[in-house]
């Protein structure tokens, strides 16, 4: 038995194309504005990335950079400036951050309603309550690779490895939210092989190359890898690892996604879609503050 290779690529420009339908009408282009600090190298790469595709819908993107040694009052001076702009509809501020600065502090600091990466306290919130917001792009997509192969997740068992608040806590949220039985493995848990071979669907997020073994693999499970660790080659450059053993997995899953070609082009176009949603809304708001201001005033 091989596993079906799940093609990333192919998923995330269906979401891109429904983007760009449902931008027809709108009053003015989205507005996202990606704050880029320091020069990390793989960060770089994922911004030029994320702003070329919101570009080529016809977003109106820009790269806001700061120095690594900025200091974390100049960033939150920055967020401020842009929560005020009426022509930002997104902010996404990429990860990490140089050590000086406090990420929680500026996740905090971003207006909830242009939290396109969805990482604020109060988005985080209303996704563990199963009400409508900005929910984080990455387990959104890991949600919608799931359902290209199973809508229905009802009573399924999910297994989530890693507890951190950008993946594993929202991808939990995401899955209970759809009617999985979920079990979150972290690094304290104990025997994590044994807890991983009852999950109809695996989904791994810690960032550990090859961690996932096909014996940890119940057969036919869904297999999501969201591990993207940058391994050096000896004759230069670098590759893209996940945390599964991909040659191994196959073997025994159902379906499986690749790294690269898999999480990733569907975290983008989850990024996109979330923009679009954010500059909606805020023309919603501003339309009905318009119709109460003429009742008041007309």
């Amino acid at each position: 038995m091989t596993a079906e290779i799940i093609d990333g690529r192919a998923l995330a420009a269906q979401v891109v194309e429904g983007v760009r339908q449902e931008m027809a009408g709108l009053e003015r282009p989205p507005g996202l504005t990606v704050l880029l600090v320091g020069d990390d190298p793989a960060s770089h790469v994922y911004v030029r990335g994320k702003v070329k595709l919101a570009r080529d819908l016809g977003f109106a993107a820009e790269v806001r950079q700061m120095p690594a040694d900025v200091s974390e009052e100049a960033v939150l001076a920055e967020i401020a400036r842009l929560n005020r702009d009426d022509g930002t509809d997104g902010i996404l501020v990429q990860l990490p951050l140089p050590k000086q600065i406090n990420t929680l502090r500026v996740m905090a600091a971003v207006d909830p309603a242009k939290d396109v990466d969805g990482l604020h306290a109060l988005n985080a919130g209303l996704l563990s309550q199963g009400a409508e917001g900005l929910i984080p792009c990455t387990p959104l997509g890991c949600l919608k690779i799931i359902k290209s192969i199973v809508p229905d997740l009802t009573g399924m068992h999910a297994v989530v490895i890693g507890s951190s608040n950008i993946v594993g806590k929202p991808m939990a949220a995401l899955l209970l939210e759809a009617r999985a039985t979920v079990t979150v493995a972290h690094v304290h848990t104990r025997d994590t092989p044994f807890i991983c071979r009852g999950a109809d669907v695996l989904v791994s997020a810690v960032g550990k190359p090859g961690l996932v073994r096909g014996n940890w693999i119940k057969p036919r499970a869904i297999v999501v890898d969201v591990g993207t660790t940058r391994i050096a080659k000896p004759d230069g450059g670098f590759r893209v690892a996940g945390d599964v053993d991909f040659d191994e997995a196959r073997e025994v899953a159902g379906a499986i996604t690749p790294v690269p070609g898999g999480v990733g082009p569907m975290t983008i176009a989850c990024l996109m879609e979330n923009t679009l949603r954010a500059a909606k809304a805020r023309l919603l708001r501003h339309s009905a503050e318009k119709a109460e201001s003429a009742k008041v005033f007309g």
